[in-house]
């Protein structure tokens, strides 16, 4: 079969979302609506699709759209964010995903993109294109019942207030809220003003459509918002027809402060009827377990990789970050079939970190998917040395790198996109 690749057009858009929702094993048809919702929001110069040219179908579909990310220190990178990535059962092991991702990074590239971000559905697929895991997640449930707060609560004791609110207000209030959280924790994504539409029910797509859910703010004594909690029934039971034993999801918990961070769990936690509590994705060194008295009323429901990076330009990526502790490394990076590869030397001593390339000695020698899992501060390099992903060529060079990558917080996305 000859499948030819090429950018998507508005009259392609029905068949290409097809092809898109099929690929995740959701059978609705794409309807008007969806099909203008796509062709005002997807960006179609950055979709590609995949075309049999015998039957003239769309067998395969690659989306990506710029993204910023933020990285250790508080700044952020433009980014190329990969999403809706299909290739029909039909259609696949012949390539095609190869050559739609190695179109996408070179035009990231050129467009001066610094990564390449995306969360992998599915595990064994994207490191051979350079992308690693670089951020994780845990989702807790807690049993309010066990938990050891106060369920009489009536309010923080700080002098703040938690108040329900409307969509509206969370459109007003969500964005600040975020970008102060954006500008303190690596790993965290921006959220355009479609996002907020989606989360907040002004908009919805046929096939993931909008449900209520009740909006809590938490506001410091003179009235600052400093955070939010997103949450709604997961379900309802009771026990022999006369005790509630509710459960809850968070769908999203921002917090800015520690009084915010406090008063949202302990407010979420003894609301009545509820008894237990799914936190959603949460960082995996997140507060939450360790507020509540008794930590064993939080049990780890999930824990697993979650943001995949992939280095599109070694140096204005390490550049961008901070570094916790000083060092000097020279980092040997293998980047077959992509642009990152050389020879580099971090100096990471002084107010400004230099990448410079070098002829220097290597201290290290790592692909390329290696350097993007170590970039946001939460993976070791060391044990990626004894898992044979890393070489060593100098002793104690695996030990600098990780004083020298590793971060106080661990990286956390809270998004999926």
């Amino acid at each position: 079969m000859t499948v030819e690749i090429r950018t998507i057009t508005e009259s392609d858009v029905k068949d290409w979302a097809r092809t898109t929702l099929t690929g995740f094993l959701t059978p609705a048809v794409p309807t008007d609506d969806d099909v203008a919702q796509r062709v005002k929001y997807a960006g179609l110069d950055r979709c590609q699709g995949a075309y049999d040219t015998h039957s003239g179908r769309c067998v395969a579909t690659f989306r990506s759209f710029a993204q910023r990310l933020t990285v250790p220190g508080g700044a952020s990178i433009p980014t190329t964010a990969v999403s809706g990535v299909v290739v029909a059962p039909t259609h696949r092991r012949r390539g095609i995903l190869s050559r739609m991702m190695a179109a996408d990074l070179a035009a990231a590239r050129e467009r001066g993109e610094v990564a390449a971000t995306l969360i992998a559905a599915e595990y064994p697929i994207y490191g051979r294109y350079g992308f690693a895991p670089a951020t994780s997640l845990c989702e807790w449930e807690i049993d309010t019942l066990r938990a050891g707060l106060d369920r009489r609560w009536a309010g923080p004791q700080d002098g703040g207030r938690v108040d329900l609110a409307e969509a509206a207000e969370v459109r007003e209030i969500g964005p600040q809220l975020h970008e102060r959280l954006r500008a303190r924790r690596p790993g965290v994504i921006d959220r355009d003003e479609r996002w907020w539409k989606l989360a907040t029910g002004l908009e919805s797509v046929s096939w993931r459509p909008y449900k209520e859910r009740f909006h809590a703010v938490y506001r410091s004594a003179d009235g600052e918002p400093e955070g939010l909690a997103v949450y709604a029934p997961a379900d309802e039971k009771w026990t022999d027809a006369k005790t509630p034993d509710q459960s809850l999801a968070v769908h999203d918990l921002i917090a800015v402060t520690p009084a915010a961070e406090r008063a949202l769990w302990h407010f979420l936690c003894s609301i009545d009827w509820v008894r237990r509590v799914r936190t959603g994705y949460r960082a995996p060194d997140d507060l939450v377990p360790d507020l509540l008295p008794n930590r064993r009323a939080a049990s780890i429901v999930t824990s697993a990789d979650w943001l995949w990076v992939r280095l599109l330009d070694v140096v204005r990526a390490l550049e961008a970050r901070t570094y916790e502790h000083p060092g000097v490394l020279v980092l040997e990076v293998a980047d077959p079939d992509g642009p990152a590869g050389g020879r580099y030397r971090l100096d990471a001593t002084g107010e400004r970190p230099v990448c410079v390339p070098t002829d220097g000695a290597p201290d290290l020698r790592l692909g390329i998917a290696e350097l993007s899992a170590l970039y946001l501060g939460d993976v070791s390099a060391a044990r990626l040395a004894l898992l044979g992903r890393i070489s060593e060529e100098r002793p104690g060079a695996a030990a600098l790198a990780d004083d020298v990558f590793r971060t106080a917080l661990r990286p956390w996305c809270p998004d999926l996109f």
